[in-house]
């Protein structure tokens, strides 16, 4: 499902000439450094529950 919207997406960018609002790449790398932050807050907080 999630390649059809995708699928979609790029043909409708394709017919209407709307551009994106940077590269492709650059969301990929967002979504990335987005979920390694999650990670090291959740990483962070692992021992708090043993402490007292």
């Amino acid at each position: 499902m999630l390649h059809a919207l995708v699928a979609e997406a790029a043909q409708q960018t394709e017919e209407h000439g709307v551009d994106l609002p940077m590269p492709p790449l650059a969301f990929g790398i967002v979504a990335i450094c987005i979920l390694l932050a999650m990670l090291l807050v959740t990483w962070a907080f692992k021992n708090s529950g043993t402490r007292h």
